[in-house]
């Protein structure tokens, strides 16, 4: 073995979603484990997100009293991601997944729940569920975290109420009847008492909700198991020897040290969302560069790998896994990126235009085939202008992007020159730079029939996932409302990223391959730094934070099971 500073079993790079697994799983089965982070806090996107995981015919779809089969999955994927590639991954992780939800929750601090109703993307589709599939966290104490509380990354400003308390989605439809209902008005009073009561000890709110909620459990299981984490490291190069990945060169501070692996390196490092070359060389010049992920995926796992004669696998359906956005400034100075997923494009009373003043898509699609709509109706075009046009009543009872509803004062986003208000819809045009006739006419062909719950247009709520998202509470349609009483609003939105689906071909035990499909001894890989199983096709909610927990699990159990016997496990956090 190459002389080093240190000696580990297992090194992790990248302390997101994956990464954490993978070191998660080592750690439990008794390995000494390493992860290495390149920012000052664990999570990833991860911590941003909604932390929804798709796994097909899980055991909590069971409990619940939920039916479900790999049968089903295997026909509703048949349809979904139709190419032929990566289908041996496809079969990993529908045999494998809930096998990884089960160990994960019998051997370490993460908890799941099933989403009862959460329909997958496209219900229509043979073998498609309702609801069930989808698995959230379970809601966390930030407190078990003790010191380390501080070293998880916060949640973005925009999905906190009052500087950092975070909301359960159950709760929101209760938030937003405060004063209507004396329960919703109690239960939102409770909420609010007992974040009061945090921020007395702590600088954010600690009953932690969604992707932050996992992330904690997460990294509460690497505290637990003693797992060392350096922060604010960068690794330069892997260490190979014979043939076989040995380690990693990180540099920490002024230092540079070799880190030594018995077993292996697992790349978790996020993909390449942030590397301008990358973007340029894999997505379309329509996509433009805004993306809503951590700045922390900048590729390096990618040019590790290559620079280890690790394959990449470039043949995907889309290159990325995409959401509309809003861009704004936050109070500090700092760029905001709002996407645009769930709380918005599918209530009643919004539509979405082109630079042409006209709609080209049904406003409550997944946010993935949103945007590819966006990037057809682009025509190669960057930086083609597409906007959310709603009016009065749609902005004080939904709100828009990050202005959230029942906000009062709302002019502030129009003079920071967010929000585009206008006293008609033909003034609202040519302050969008549209022709005013075509979007009056847009919005009269839409009114004609949106009074009736109608859509002929799109189709928009003919889904019980449209439908879902909608306004269960407004009829006829729950997504589908006239666009009628001034002032009218516009806001701007761009195609973003939520994650790359081009990376490292792997094989089903997570192995990273050669262009000749031959393993490369001891590297690893899991998370976005993976191919995209589904080659870039989004079936449904959790569809790249499902395959990262079952691939970090796969990735961590043979790394424990396939080679030599592991030394006692003994770590620390570095700071």
């Amino acid at each position: 073995m190459m002389p080093s500073d240190e000696t580990y079993d297992v090194v992790v790079i990248g302390a997101g979603a994956g990464g954490m697994t993978a070191a998660a799983v080592a750690a439990a089965e008794g390995l000494r484990v390493l992860v290495i982070e390149k920012t000052a806090f664990v999570g990833g996107t991860t911590a941003w997100s909604g932390g929804m995981v798709w796994i097909p015919a899980n055991a909590k779809m069971k409990e619940a009293g939920l039916s479900d089969s790999v049968t089903d999955a295997v026909q509703y994927l048949a349809s979904t991601v139709p190419e032929a590639a990566n289908a041996n991954l496809r079969a990993a992780f529908l045999a494998r997944g809930p096998e990884a939800i089960a160990w994960l929750e019998a051997n370490t601090e993460v908890r799941l729940q099933p989403v009862k109703a959460y329909p997958d993307y496209y219900p229509e589709r043979l073998g498609a569920t309702p609801g069930g599939r989808v698995l959230e966290p379970v809601a966390f104490d930030g407190r078990k975290l003790g010191a380390g509380f501080a070293r998880l990354r916060p949640p973005l400003p925009e999905f906190t109420l009052f500087g950092g308390m975070m909301v359960n989605r159950l709760d929101i439809p209760h938030l937003r009847r405060v004063g209507k209902s004396l329960r919703s008005t109690l239960r939102s009073a409770r909420l609010i008492s007992q974040y009061a009561l945090q921020r007395l000890k702590s600088p954010r709110g600690t009953t932690l909700h969604l992707g932050n909620a996992l992330a904690a459990r997460l990294y509460a299981s690497l505290l637990a198991r003693q797992v060392e984490i350096l922060f604010s490291a960068d690794v330069q190069d892997l260490a190979i020897e014979a043939g076989r990945v040995r380690g990693v060169i990180i540099r920490h501070g002024a230092r540079g040290r070799l880190i030594a692996a018995r077993r292996g390196v697992v790349l978790a490092t996020g993909g390449f969302s942030h590397d301008a070359s990358l973007r340029k060389r894999f997505f379309p010049a329509a996509a433009g560069f805004v993306s809503a992920t951590s700045s922390a995926g900048t590729g390096d796992g990618l040019r590790l790998a290559a620079a280890a004669g690790a394959a990449l696998d470039t043949g995907v359906t889309s290159a990325a896994y995409w959401v509309p956005a809003s861009l704004f400034r936050r109070a500090d100075g700092s760029r905001g990126v709002f996407p645009h997923t769930v709380t918005d494009r599918a209530k009643p009373g919004v539509i979405a235009v082109n630079a042409a003043g006209r709609r080209f898509v049904n406003e409550a699609l997944s946010y993935h085939e949103f945007v590819l709509a966006m990037l057809r109706d682009g025509n190669g075009e960057p930086d083609r202008p597409f906007h959310l046009v709603c009016d009065r009543d749609f902005l004080w009872t939904y709100g828009l992007g990050r202005i959230r509803p029942f906000t009062w004062n709302y002019k502030r986003h129009v003079k920071s020159g967010e929000l585009i208000e206008a006293s008609s819809i033909e003034e609202l045009a040519g302050r969008i730079g549209v022709k005013p006739s075509s979007l009056a006419a847009t919005i009269a062909n839409y009114n004609a029939d949106a009074a009736k719950g109608r859509d002929p247009e799109f189709g928009r709520g003919s889904t019980i996932y449209q439908r879902h998202l909608g306004d269960a509470a407004h009829r006829p349609n729950p997504c589908v409302a006239p666009i009628a009483r001034a002032p009218f609003f516009a806001l701007r939105i761009h195609p973003a990223d939520l994650g790359t689906a081009v990376g490292m071909k792997v094989d089903a035990q997570a192995r990273v391959l050669r262009e000749d499909g031959t393993p490369i001894p001891g590297l690893y890989a899991c998370g976005n730094d993976m191919a995209s199983i589904m080659n870039g096709n989004y079936p449904g909610p959790g569809i790249t934070l499902g395959p990262a927990l079952a691939f970090g699990y796969i990735a961590g159990r043979h790394l424990a099971e396939h080679n030599s016997a592991a030394a006692p496990a003994q770590a620390r956090e570095q700071a």
